[in-house]
Order: structure tokens, then C-alpha cells, then sequence
């Protein structure tokens, strides 16, 4: 129980590794708002609400577009109204358009770009707002994790808007970590590498699966619970040393 009586709010929480991250959180304690368009599940199965609740934890579903700063802060203030302050925020939503640079239109990457970076933006804004009206707990008033990605750093092929606006988060994260340390801020990112989420479409095609398997040195490609395990690290008083990091949850795609 490492979050116990601690408040979070993850975006993108309806599926795939936004799902996996407040199902974690919320075992280990945490009163998690799950933010999201739809509690629909794109991969099917139970919502992420019923899966809290079923497993003994405590949530609240509240619709969030998180290109609209309203949204967000009241994603937080349902938060708040919990225990009175935010402790994590998960900035996780993101969308792509499977498309290289010729083929992306303007509507296409402004669309990306909204959700994947603004969408951060806004995130950390909100929180570090909030964060800053409250009390430290020990040494830290509140942590950000962003949800980064390998394509961050390297191309990310057939999807470019995808990689640009990830490489805007791993620069962010960095930004505002320096900002506010000294406010007792911790803010870090988590990089999955390729993460199985039960989707279908283009991201499990055999051409796709087999470019991430030969990039991937771990004899498996990754579980949602992989980056969940990590955020809720980062997420714990175990990590209050460390921030600005964009910590790889990749099976050494990276060191590859």
C-alpha cells in the first residue's frame, strides 16, 4: 500500500497502459480519477472502473479531453475533493496517425499534437498549479509522470507527428523538473518500448510486431504491467531523488 490515502489522476485511463497504470495505483492505495473521452476499453473487456472496484480499490471515472484545460482541472479538483490535495498526476494519453511526414496532413498533426503534447502541457500546468497551493508531504508536494516513448529520441517509422509530440514530453519532463524542484516538485517520464495492449490495427500487424521484435534484445515484447510497475515507482516516496528522468521500460530497445 505505497500510495495509501494518496490522491492521482491518470489520463488516457479507459485502455491499454493508461488502464494497467490506475489499476496499479489503485492497489496500491490511491484514490485514482480515471480521465478519458469514453470508459469504453479499445482492446474490450471490463472498464477500468469496474476492475478498481472489483479488486477493492476506490476511483472515479470523469470524461476528459485533455486539449481542454477545463477538463483537466476539473479532473484534478474531483481529486482534491478526496483528500483535499493531488499527490500524482499521470499525463498518458495519446493518439497517432500511422502516417510518415508527406502523408500527415495539417489537420492530422494538429489533431497529435493537441492530445500529445498540449495535452502534457496542460497537464503538468494544472497539476503544477494545484501542487504548488498545497503542503509538502515529507519532501515532495506532488509528482508528475509523463508517458513518454523510445520514439521520443528515435525515429518513430510510418508516424511522424507521433514521435515529434513524444519527443516534446521527454523535453518537458526535463523542463519542469528543474523549474520546481526547489518547490518540492518530482517530475519524470516513463518510455515504453514496444507494449502489447490487446488493441488491433496497424501497431500488431506481422510487419510491425517482427520490426519490434528485432529491435527488442528481452525474448518478450512488453506487458502494460511492465510501464505500470514503473510509473507506480516513480509515483512512491522510493523515488523522491530522482526527477527528469525518462526512465526506459523498453526490454533494451534502447541500449540496443
Amino acid at each position: 500500500m505505497r500510495l495509501k490515502e494518496r490522491t492521482a489522476v491518470v489520463t488516457g485511463a479507459a485502455s491499454g497502459i493508461g488502464k494497467a497504470i490506475a489499476v496499479r495505483l489503485a492497489a496500491e492505495g490511491a484514490f485514482v480519477v480515471l480521465a478519458d473521452l469514453t470508459e469504453t476499453p479499445r482492446e474490450g473487456g471490463a472498464t477500468t472502473r469496474e476492475t478498481i472496484t472489483a479488486g477493492g480499490g476506490t476511483c472515479e471515472f470523469r470524461r476528459c479531453d485533455v486539449a481542454r484545460a477545463e477538463d483537466l482541472s476539473a479532473a484534478i479538483a474531483a481529486a482534491v475533493a478526496r483528500t483535499g490535495r493531488l499527490d500524482v498526476m499521470v499525463n498518458n494519453a495519446a493518439i497517432g496517425t500511422d502516417t510518415p511526414l508527406l502523408e500527415t496532413s495539417e489537420a492530422d498533426w494538429d489533431r497529435v499534437m493537441a492530445v500529445n503534447a498540449k495535452g502534457v502541457f496542460l497537464g503538468c500546468r494544472e497539476a503544477v498549479r494545484q501542487m504548488l497551493a498545497q503542503e509538502p508531504v515529507g519532501e515532495v508536494r506532488g509528482r508528475i509522470v509523463n508517458i513518454s516513448s523510445q520514439h521520443g529520441m528515435i525515429r518513430a517509422p510510418n508516424d511522424f507527428a507521433y514521435g515529434v509530440g513524444k519527443a516534446a514530453v521527454v523535453y518537458m519532463t526535463r523542463q519542469i523538473a528543474g523549474d520546481y524542484a526547489a518547490d518540492g516538485i518530482v517530475c519524470n517520464a516513463v518510455a515504453p518500448g514496444k507494449i502489447l495492449t490487446g488493441k488491433s490495427g496497424r501497431a500488431v500487424a506481422p510487419e510491425m510486431l517482427e520490426y519490434s521484435r528485432s529491435r527488442t534484445p528481452w525474448p518478450r515484447l512488453g506487458r502494460p504491467e511492465d510501464v505500470a510497475n514503473a510509473v507506480l515507482f516513480l509515483a512512491s516516496d522510493e523515488a523522491s531523488y530522482i526527477t527528469g528522468e525518462n526512465l526506459m521500460v523498453d526490454g533494451g530497445w534502447m541500449a540496443s
